[in-house]
């Protein structure tokens, strides 16, 4: 796959052209039926007017946009009966407790092989299968984390050899990781975040026997020697920032009043930052949890730098990968290219 060393910013129209594929890709949305055709079934769901005007300005095509899927190997590691054996072995720990035994759970090697989170990645190959369809001229790339730590976004003067970066679960992420991420979308990037659930715990990676190492977040912190009880999320405030939500919570939602995916609830973030704009605002129904009792969980655009920051706000790989509503979409993004 061919990828320019040049810097482009992707312009409004491209921004806009991407966002809409990936809605159509993950989720066989249904608009307008006079949209579709009368054949298409209406749902009933409300998006905001930014997401409509979007709609209804732009038609860009595809052609020579550079995109890069980040396939989330540190996170697939992390799962691979690890770290969270240790979890769940000191779990009623106090937070004075100095844990030296069983340390070899938050070490993890990468393999091709790991049984992890591993439908994460196909669920990413779905989306660029169908992105293919649109357009044959677009440059796509598939990345990992370790790519990300190693600074393979950028060119020697770091400057961005993407248009668009495309991340799934990227719970577990090591410092330059985010830190290159983060200065992807400062250079001009637009970073496409798919599911909930991300940049929650800091790790090393090893390059010399390619494995990952459990620095701080999750619940825990480790310094090699000795692990003890800390933060849930890593860099929440950082986070907040520049991304423009955190962590919610694991099946603490009931459901969705605005639910236009049928998707449901499973790893969610919540909106924090007051610049955000909001796409699709999802309403959940009354949640557990009393300090965030009146959480937004929304699909949103943020600026950040000279870049973007899109996020769905939801766990978009169980959506991916449900094979009724992909037919769907099939159907529905046929008739949106003949129009």
């Amino acid at each position: 796959m061919k990828i320019s060393n040049r810097s482009i910013n992707i312009n409004n129209a491209l921004y806009f052209i991407i966002i809409f594929s990936i809605i159509f890709i993950s989720v066989g949305l249904i608009f307008y039926g006079s949209a579709f055709g009368s054949s298409f079934v209406q749902r009933s769901f409300s998006i905001s007017s930014n997401f409509q005007s979007k709609f209804t300005t732009y038609a860009t095509p595809l052609d020579k946009l550079r995109i890069g899927f980040v396939e989330p190997t540190f996170t697939d590691a992390a799962y691979d009966h690890k770290f969270y054996v240790f979890y769940v072995k000191y779990a009623n720990a106090t937070s004075k407790t100095n844990i030296t035994t069983n340390l070899g759970l938050l070490n993890s090697k990468l393999s091709l092989h790991q049984s992890g989170t591993i439908h994460n990645v196909f669920a990413l190959i779905h989306l660029i299968h169908d992105i293919r369809k649109i357009s044959n001229g677009t440059h796509i790339s598939i990345l990992n984390d370790t790519d990300v730590n190693n600074g393979k976004i950028f060119n020697t003067h770091q400057v961005n050899l993407f248009d668009v970066l495309i991340l799934g679960h990227q719970e577990y992420v090591t410092q330059k990781e985010y830190d290159n991420l983060k200065q992807f979308v400062s250079n001009g990037g637009s970073m496409i975040l798919m599911d909930g659930n991300v940049f929650y715990a800091q790790v090393n990676y090893f390059g010399n026997n390619n494995t990952i190492s459990l620095i701080k977040g999750h619940g825990w912190a480790f310094n090699g020697k000795t692990a003890w009880k800390s933060v849930g999320e890593r860099w929440k405030s950082e986070t907040q920032d520049w991304v423009g939500s955190n962590y919610l919570c694991y099946l603490c939602i009931k459901n969705f009043r605005n639910n236009p995916f049928n998707y449901l609830p499973h790893e969610e973030q919540y909106i924090t930052n007051p610049k955000d704009v909001i796409l699709i605002n999802y309403n959940p129904v009354e949640l557990p949890n009393a300090p965030k009792s009146n959480a937004a969980i929304a699909m949103y655009e943020l600026n950040y730098g000279k870049g973007k920051v899109i996020a769905f706000g939801i766990y978009s790989d169980d959506v991916i990968q449900n094979a009724k509503l992909n037919s769907l979409f099939t159907q529905i993004f046929e008739n949106y290219l003949s129009q």
